[in-house]
């Protein structure tokens, strides 16, 4: 059993580590434009931060192209049948497609979404100059999501970093051209993204039509099968959907709250956030793989690769929850000088490292239900985690409590503990193992 383990965490830091190096490719990507684009002035970096908001709310919300992906050729791939796979990539990368062109033509819409945010004008005309190039971008965007998904089913996370690192160089060259050689500023910063993610796109299309012509698979699209595909895709849709109304939600309430909680609320998000990368990356090897073990109707490997799976993101969730807790009265300094947030931050991050063991439990289980298939009760019971959240989030806002205390006790407990309770109840059943190519 001992080798039996040690064979499994080798495959797991196969996967895991080259797809953390990707996952970060994305916030790269924008965190150049603003570190560009913030010596141009703070109306351009203001505006580019409101055209980011939108885009990254976007892909986050059409994440499914590669996580729905990832498990149905993995399952393929599993049951031996790897031009079946290839065609279930392909049709990952045909939604993008369409899915891409539907947001193109919203490219009018640009101008109103960003006045929404009601910043001065000088700032919503930069941000609605950013998201018009920007939205140019998005169907490049959203194809490398799904030829990630493809690849990550294929087992094969190291070729998305490569990518990924390659096209991170070329977007730090291009905007700096763009935005100061050619003196295009907030329109350089986003036209230099884009032809950065048009050239990702095209290498992962060139990949995905030299394996279709060498496994003989067509290359049209089959409504069909996209229908199929979108079907699955619609559930983790509403799964990212609540995730994206629970955080919605607790920005709101510190809002609501005032300064000084928003503020440190925002910090201990960013911390949450940059830990999730790595519980990501754990999440991904988990979808390939058990996608793989039910494809080969492999039901021990599955659960031995479940169980490894949870020993790592509570490991994990561990040692970062600790190092958190001991830097949890310094780290503030360097985010922010603000008495009042300074003085409100520890409770915050204290309660954000005591449940990081529950994150990574939370986060690795995810990962193995996506890669099971299990996509409707992730996307119901996802709903009900926000119905369980949202009344002990209000609490915040009663008078004489510590507002932020609140907040983050219930997300971390709350919230956290939601998710963890149906996942871990779901992954003790049979119900989410279903062996097979589909």
């Amino acid at each position: 059993m001992r080798v039996k383990a040690d064979a499994l965490d080798r495959e797991i830091l196969r996967l895991a580590v080259p797809a953390l190096g990707a996952l970060m490719a994305e916030p790269a990507f924008l965190l150049v434009d603003t570190a560009l684009v913030g010596h141009l002035g703070a109306e351009q970096l203001a505006g580019v931060g409101i055209g980011a908001a939108v885009l990254s709310t976007a892909v986050g919300l059409l994440i499914f192209l590669a996580y729905g992906t990832t498990p149905a050729v993995a399952r393929l791939v599993g049951a031996g049948d790897r031009p079946a796979a290839i065609r279930a990539g392909i049709d990952g990368i045909w939604l993008a497609i369409v899915a891409g062109a539907v947001l193109v033509a919203a490219t009018p819409l640009a101008g109103p979404v960003v006045g929404l945010f009601g910043a001065a004008s000088a700032v919503t005309e930069h941000a609605a100059v950013y998201l018009g190039i920007s939205i140019l971008g998005l169907p490049a965007m959203l194809i490398v999501l799904a030829a990630t998904g493809l690849m990550r089913g294929l087992q094969d996370t190291r070729t998305p970093l490569v990518v990924a690192t390659i096209g991170f160089a070329a977007n730090a060259a291009l905007n700096a051209l763009l935005i100061y050689g050619a003196g295009l500023g907030v329109a350089g910063a986003a036209l230099g993204t884009v032809i950065a993610q048009w050239g990702m796109a095209a290498f992962f299309l060139w990949f995905a039509v030299r394996e279709a012509r060498r496994e003989g698979v067509p290359l049209g699209i089959h409504w069909g099968d996209l229908g199929r595909t979108a079907s699955t895709g619609g559930w983790l849709f509403l799964r990212t959907l609540s995730l994206r109304a629970a955080l919605l939600a607790t920005t709101v309430v510190a809002t609501q709250a005032g300064t000084a909680t928003l503020a440190a609320t925002q910090i201990a998000f960013t911390l949450f956030s940059t830990l999730a990368f790595a519980l990501d990356a754990l999440a991904i090897a988990g979808q390939a793989m058990l996608g793989k073990a039910l494809g080969a109707g492999d039901v021990a490997e599955a659960r031995a690769v479940t169980r490894r799976l949870q020993a790592w993101g509570v490991g994990f969730g561990c040692v970062v929850g600790a190092l958190l807790l001991a830097v949890a009265w310094v780290l503030g300094g360097v985010f922010t000088s603000d008495p009042a947030v300074l003085e409100a931050l520890p409770i915050a991050l204290v309660l954000l490292a005591l449940a990081q063991p529950i994150a990574g439990f939370v986060f690795v289980l995810d990962g193995v239900l996506i890669g099971a298939g299990d996509a409707r009760y992730l996307a119901l019971t996802g709903v009900l985690n926000l119905a369980v959240y949202l009344p002990l989030l209000l609490l915040a806002l009663l008078p004489g409590v510590d507002a932020l205390a609140v907040i983050w006790a219930a997300f971390s407990f709350g919230y956290l503990g939601a998710r963890a309770t149906t996942l871990g109840l779901r992954a003790r059943s049979d119900a989410w193992i279903r062996t097979g190519r589909r």
